[in-house]
C-alpha cells in the first residue's frame, strides 16, 4: 500500500483546474512512454466538475484523444441515455466535445443494455470486458489504468462500494451488482476494491463541508469495510486532492505542509 498524499486547495473550482491540469500532464506523459493512456472516470459533482474543467483547459489538445482508453469506476443501472447515468454526465461534461475512439470508451451496461435489467450479468460483462483488455504484464484480470479517479461520499463510499455493504469486502471479482445502496438509485455496478487497486495512481476527489467527516475518517486510520475510501489505493500513488473546506477537519499531523 502506498502512504496516500495530499493536496489541498482553496476551493473546489481551483481543485477541479488543477486536477484537469494533472490529468492532462499525466495522460501526456503515458501516451509518450507506451502510445497509449488508460484512465477509469469517477461521475459525481467533483468528477464531472474535473471534467468540465478539461474541456475548457487551454492544453487539452495536447492529449491525443484517439490513444486514450476510458472506463467507469461505477455506474447507475439505468436506461442508456438517461441523464442520471456518469457515462450520460462525463458526455455532456468533455467526452461529446474532443474526439475521442468510440472503441476505447468503455462505458458500463445500461439496464436497457444487452443484459436486460439483470445487474450482475452486467458486472459479469463489464469484468470479461475488462479483462479482454488487460495485458500479460497487468499481473491481472484488469488493465493497469494509468490513473483512476473517484469521488469520496460524506459516508466515505468510493465507486458504489458502501459502508458494511457486501461489494466491499468483494476479493475475489472485479466488478460487482449492487443492490439497496443507501444513495439512489439502488441498483448499481461498480468496480472493487482489487480492481481499483490495480490503477498506478488512484486520486481521491473531495470538496465541500460535507466531506470533511469522511476524509479525516477515511484518512486516521479507519478500516476499510467501514470506510470503503480508505481501501483505495494505488501501485505507485495514492493522491488526494481536496479544497480547503473538506480538508477542515484533518488531523494537523496528516495536513500537508504546502498547499496549492
Amino acid at each position: 500500500m502506498t502512504p496516500p498524499q495530499l493536496v489541498v486547495h482553496r476551493d473546489k473550482e481551483l481543485m477541479a483546474q488543477a486536477a484537469a491540469a494533472r490529468l492532462i500532464t499525466k495522460i501526456v506523459d503515458a501516451q509518450a512512454s507506451r502510445g497509449h493512456a488508460s484512465v477509469v472516470l469517477t461521475g459525481g459533482r467533483n468528477g464531472n466538475g474535473l471534467l468540465a474543467a478539461l474541456a475548457t483547459a487551454p492544453a487539452r489538445d495536447a492529449i491525443d484523444w484517439a490513444r486514450l482508453d476510458l472506463w467507469w469506476g461505477d455506474e447507475r443501472f439505468l436506461p442508456e441515455g438517461d441523464p442520471e447515468r456518469n457515462a450520460t454526465q462525463a458526455r455532456e461534461a468533455l467526452l461529446d466535445a474532443v474526439p475521442l475512439d468510440p472503441a476505447r470508451v468503455h462505458a458500463m451496461p445500461a439496464s436497457d443494455g444487452p443484459y436486460g435489467e439483470d445487474v450482475d450479468a452486467a458486472a459479469a460483462g463489464y469484468a470479461a470486458e475488462l479483462a479482454a483488455a488487460a495485458s500479460p504484464e497487468d499481473h491481472g484480470s484488469v488493465p493497469t489504468f494509468d490513473v483512476l479517479m473517484l469521488g469520496v461520499g460524506p459516508d466515505t463510499h468510493v465507486a458504489s462500494l458502501f459502508p458494511e455493504l457486501p461489494a466491499v469486502r468483494e476479493t475475489g471479482r472485479t466488478v460487482v451488482g449492487v443492490r439497496g445502496a443507501p444513495k439512489p438509485p439502488p441498483v448499481r455496478v461498480s468496480l472493487t476494491l482489487p480492481a481499483i487497486r490495480a490503477a498506478r495512481e488512484v486520486w481521491l476527489l473531495a470538496a465541500g463541508e460535507d466531506k470533511a467527516e469522511a476524509a479525516a475518517i477515511a484518512l486516521s486510520g479507519a478500516g476499510e469495510i467501514q470506510a470503503p475510501a480508505a481501501g483505495a489505493y494505488g501501485r505507485s500513488r495514492t493522491l488526494w486532492l481536496l479544497d480547503a473546506a473538506a480538508a477542515s477537519r484533518l488531523p494537523r499531523a496528516l495536513y500537508p505542509p504546502a498547499s496549492a
